[in-house]
């Protein structure tokens, strides 16, 4: 089944933080403050930034978003691991065992992690009621048709299933570049 469409987020390198993390990052019993509310019910992006250091190299100023979280996981693109000099697995959101450590710096002190890098794997939040209309389940993997002059086809996309979500798919800078595509742009769900 075919021919359904979701629309597209683009997303830029970021960082989930625990509270304890972001203690240690901006100051005891700092609160983080919202910047720009996301695609996602709940969910925002920051004004509080951090430096990411790698054996190699930095990132400077990456974007929080929040709210806190249980676990403190950075999100990056393939090219962002080669200049921290990191081989950085593409994982799903929160399977962030076994991956490399950074240290975080912010204006009041530093976090080294053991873990916790990851290259995002692409995915689709839905409600259930879209995942209905999908016919799709949570966890199954589908393939995403993007058309235009760099159109393909985005094979192994992760459906993610939640009341608190709204239709909407992730995929990194690097992939909309690769295809061509924006925030907004609609792209077609091929559960076949």
């Amino acid at each position: 089944m075919s021919g359904k469409k979701v629309p597209v987020g683009l997303s830029n390198r970021h960082l989930h933080v625990t509270q304890e993390h972001l203690d240690k990052l901006f100051g005891a019993g700092h609160e983080l403050t919202e910047f720009k509310v996301l695609s996602q019910p709940g969910q925002y992006a920051c004004e509080e930034k951090v430096d990411i250091v790698g054996p190699k190299g930095t990132l400077k100023g990456v974007r929080i978003l929040g709210p806190v979280r249980k676990e403190t996981q950075i999100e990056i693109s393939v090219s962002d691991a080669y200049k921290l000099g990191l081989k950085v697995p593409v994982r799903d959101s929160g399977d962030i065992e076994g991956t490399p450590g950074v240290k975080l710096v912010g204006p009041k002190g530093e976090v080294d992690l053991e873990y916790g890098v990851i290259v995002a794997a692409r995915h689709i939040h839905m409600h259930p009621d879209d995942a209905k209309a999908f016919g799709v389940e949570d966890f199954q993997r589908v393939k995403v048709r993007v058309e235009g002059m760099r159109g393909l086809v985005f094979e192994n996309v992760l459906i993610r299933v939640s009341p608190t979500f709204a239709l909407d798919m992730h995929i990194d800078i690097e992939e909309g570049n690769a295809a061509g595509i924006g925030n907004g742009a609609m792209v077609e769900v091929i559960t076949d």
